[in-house]
């Protein structure tokens, strides 16, 4: 069963490439060491990204029919484009989130982000426990996003249903029932962007100007909200969690002794927030010796590729600056790399940076729980509370769905 199974640890033994039968019985080739998944995703000529957003459990009749009734339309675009027009979409895109427009955000995001830790550690303070994803990290990407990309006006909330509707949709073991209701969420929403691709500024009218056609606009547009953000708050949760766990760590950013970028690498590296991806072999060939037809489901296993012996030396251990610590591929590799792998960097520096002090004072009350999906791990709450010198793990506590929150206007 492929789903869950990148909990493990890797180990010295097993296969390099192996087929696994998932949850539906469908085989995939599953790659998992860190050569050969680089390898896959450099030679996009050979395996293509065609099959990246083929629902994994397929979409019936009366789901699709949903989606058909909301206009819902998703042709190549970014992650799935393997023709000739994604280098200039991708290019688009990649000016919009240009590293240097990133870098000047630094200000502004340290400023919200302070504000927050501040606001939730006198909430801790008084004994009462906070969710860290919920207050603190599920819309702080989203918020990020549209200061580099105009988006359409809508209710954080609205737009956190979509992303995660959309995740489950396509990536997630769903019964038909379930996936008519997602098909709802994510048809209505497609919709909304459509009306906006047709006057949106920005990105939107860049790609207009260059002659790319409304469902190709709409097609970025949904790619920036799931990619551009809502990875990102999964993996700001994720990496909170983790830094919990790792007093010398938390203890060595206060004082300095431990680079905050180093910290955020081997957070990529332990807890990316897409643990595997999908490529279709394009013709017959072979990976690590085996013959792969053309045609075959490959799964990259992203997330144990960070963790190869062959890579870095201790790849169970939390160890910021270790050699290796900096290979990952969480963002993958070559031509469909993540084109906002800065932006997600800055995000995650300012965020471990000022929240060293308050996971210093906290336990967990409620770690982040991931549902089953082949390819995201939608952490659900992450609850913490002042430190007693008790670990109240197991508290029946959860967290209230956030209310919804204004986006800001441009």
């Amino acid at each position: 069963m492929l789903f869950r199974s990148w909990q493990g640890p890797v180990g010295e033994s097993g296969p390099d490439v192996a087929t696994v039968p998932d949850h539906l019985g469908v085989d995939h080739l599953v790659v998992t060491r860190h050569a050969l998944v680089r390898q896959v995703l450099a030679d996009p000529e050979t395996f293509r990204p065609d099959n990246a957003l083929d629902a994994v459990t397929p979409i019936p009749v009366a789901a699709l029919r949903v989606l058909a009734r909301h206009g819902f339309r998703l042709p190549a675009t970014l992650a799935n484009n393997g023709g000739a027009s994604h280098p200039q979409i991708r290019a688009i895109v990649a000016e919009a989130l240009h590293p240097h427009r990133v870098a000047e955000l630094r200000p502004w995001l340290t400023a919200v982000v302070r504000e927050r830790v501040g606001r939730l550690t006198a909430v801790v303070r008084r004994g009462q426990p906070v969710d860290l994803y919920a207050e603190f990290a599920a819309d702080l990407p989203l918020l990020v996003l549209a200061r580099l990309v105009d988006l359409p006006d809508a209710p954080a909330g609205t737009v956190k249903e979509f992303t995660r509707a959309a995740l489950e949709l396509f990536w997630a073991p769903v019964d038909a029932g379930r996936q008519r209701a997602l098909a709802d969420v994510v048809g209505r929403f497609h919709a909304v962007l459509r009306e906006f691709a047709a006057d949106g500024t920005g990105l939107v009218g860049r790609l207009r100007a260059a002659g790319h056609p409304p469902e190709v606009v709409v097609g970025a547009l949904f790619f920036l909200l799931v990619a551009g953000q809502e990875t990102t708050s999964q993996f700001l949760t994720l990496l909170l969690h983790r830094l919990t766990g790792e007093p010398e760590v938390l203890t060595g950013l206060r004082d300095g002794t431990v680079p905050v970028e180093d910290v955020v690498e081997e957070g990529l590296r332990l807890e990316p927030p897409i643990v595997t991806w999908r490529r279709v072999a394009a013709r017959d060939t072979e990976l690590a010796g085996r013959s792969v037809p053309e045609g075959s489901s490959i799964v990259l296993w992203l997330a144990r590729a960070g963790r190869d012996p062959a890579v870095v030396a201790e790849p169970e251990l939390f160890r910021p600056g270790q050699p290796g610590s900096r290979r990952h591929l969480a963002f993958g590799a070559g031509a469909h790399r993540c084109v906002g792998a800065q932006l997600s960097r800055l995000e995650a520096a300012v965020v471990v940076a000022e929240t060293a002090g308050l996971l210093a004072e906290v336990e967990v009350l409620r770690a982040p729980w991931c549902p089953d999906n082949l390819s995201f791990r939608m952490p659900d709450a992450f609850v913490v509370a002042r430190r007693t010198g008790r670990s109240p793990l197991g508290s029946p506590y959860r967290s209230e769905r956030r209310p919804s929150i204004p986006m800001p206007r441009r």
